[in-house]
């Protein structure tokens, strides 16, 4: 039997503590943040729900439930965050509800965009990393079939960045808890995407030669785009496949003095760097992908200084060595890259390629990567799916499928087309079950 929004305010769920219950009129929510936005002054009447859960006793996550008053198209999407999340993604919530769907979201157990609140919290840490996403699957869930009398008919994830890991993070330890799951440029092997992400600054920080300012980030991507734009065939300033393109930057070497259409000595050697990527000096292993040509443009946070990236600095000060005076040029991709996988790979990682569990339920994965992404190399994400096709057979494409953006950058934007329906692809290709393509 549906219960009214106001009566959910007594739902009875394990560890939960429901504040607000309350229908909210078209147009007239307002999110915590700001000013209301056109889609938020667009939104239809829904109930809405917020709630705090203590799966443990350090445990603080808050979640919002959002239902349409009428309309509801049977289904819920669950959305994911970016960076250490931290805050309730009221956009995409927003996007998910005004497509006739239910909608929730997670602040992952904390407030803020920084990893301080891990320090001292192995709790908290879990919560961020998985336990979270799986509790409010549990209690949206829940919520749902309360107001509507009635369960959701299908359940969806939808997510980029920290979103696309949470979403493997799902389909690898709860893999019930969705029927489809969209992952975009996940950040799914965190432990060495911080290496990776620190590389660039290592390359052009720790040696006032070799910074890279944007006119050269600018001289860069369009020499690689005269060497490399016509190997797919089609001059329109966009590389197809990266992978095809095999620039190097001592093309660009100044001749003379530095000036503004080249590349000093140092400074042809740290772009290198950064194509290459974080390598084991030891071992000479490949720690993660390097960032592919075509995306110099986007190279200003991780590589444009004054400070390394801020989510990378913050899981290294906070999370592996717990220092908050922690100095980036100290950091050893040998040593430290074997500790973080010792602390907190089996904690933060979604690498595992085994999906059987997912599958078997007839779950779909629709994985997607921009090939300009600044902040997460691309190859990571092409690697994880050949992973999983190498374990579970050539058959899983029917159930799993990547889709790489020629020209996207980071989850949005970039020289190629970067706008498109994610979640309604993943509906359509549950509803009729088969292989998708887009």
């Amino acid at each position: 039997m549906a219960a009214s929004c106001d009566g959910l305010g007594s739902l009875n769920l394990a560890n939960t503590s429901i504040s607000l219950a309350r229908q909210v009129a078209a147009g007239e929510f307002t999110p915590v943040e700001g000013s209301p936005a056109q889609v938020f002054r667009t939104l239809p009447a829904f109930c809405r729900v917020a709630a705090t859960l203590k799966p443990t006793a350090d445990s603080d996550i808050k979640i919002e439930v959002w239902m349409p008053a009428s309309g509801w198209n049977g289904k819920l999407v669950a959305v994911g965050n970016g960076g250490w999340s931290g805050a309730i993604n009221y956009g995409s919530m927003a996007q998910m509800l005004s497509g006739g769907y239910a909608t929730a979201s997670t602040d992952t157990g904390h407030e803020g965009g920084e990893a301080k609140f891990a320090m001292g919290h192995p709790e908290k840490l879990i919560d961020f990393a998985s336990r979270s996403e799986h509790e409010l699957t549990a209690k949206a869930k829940a919520i749902v079939a309360a107001f509507y009398g009635d369960a959701a008919r299908r359940s969806y994830w939808f997510g980029c960045s920290s979103g696309g890991k949470q979403g493997l993070m799902e389909a690898q330890r709860y893999p019930r808890d969705y029927d489809g799951i969209v992952a975009g440029a996940p950040a799914n092997y965190w432990t060495h995407l911080m290496f990776g992400d620190m590389w660039p600054g290592e390359a052009t920080l720790t040696d006032p030669a070799r910074h890279l300012s944007q006119e050269k980030f600018a001289v860069l991507h369009k020499a690689v785009v005269t060497a490399c734009d016509r190997l797919d065939g089609v001059s329109d300033g966009v590389l197809e496949d990266p992978t095809r393109c095999h620039f190097d930057p001592e093309t660009l070497e100044c001749k003379g003095e530095d000036g503004p259409a080249c590349l000093t000595q140092p400074q042809v050697e740290a772009a290198r760097r950064i194509y290459q990527g974080p390598v084991n000096p030891r071992t000479h292993e490949q720690i993660f992908p390097g960032l592919a040509p075509g995306s110099e443009l986007g190279w200003v946070p991780l590589a444009g200084g004054p400070k390394p990236f801020g989510i990378v600095d913050s899981y290294f000060r906070y999370v592996l060595f717990q220092n908050p005076d922690w100095d980036f040029r100290s950091l050893n991709f040998d040593k430290d890259v074997i500790e973080a996988d010792k602390r907190d790979a089996k904690i933060l990682n979604a690498t595992d390629p085994n999906l059987k569990a997912f599958v078997s339920h007839g779950g779909k994965l629709f994985l997607y990567h921009g090939w300009n992404d600044q902040l997460i190399a691309p190859q990571n994400t092409v690697d994880y799916y050949n992973s999983v096709v190498k374990k579970m057979g050539p058959k899983v494409v029917d159930s799993v499928r990547l889709f790489m953006g020629p020209g996207m950058n980071h989850c949005s934007g970039g020289d190629g087309p970067f706008r498109f329906d994610q979640v309604s692809v993943l509906d359509e290709w549950a509803e009729k079950g088969g292989r998708r393509s887009v």
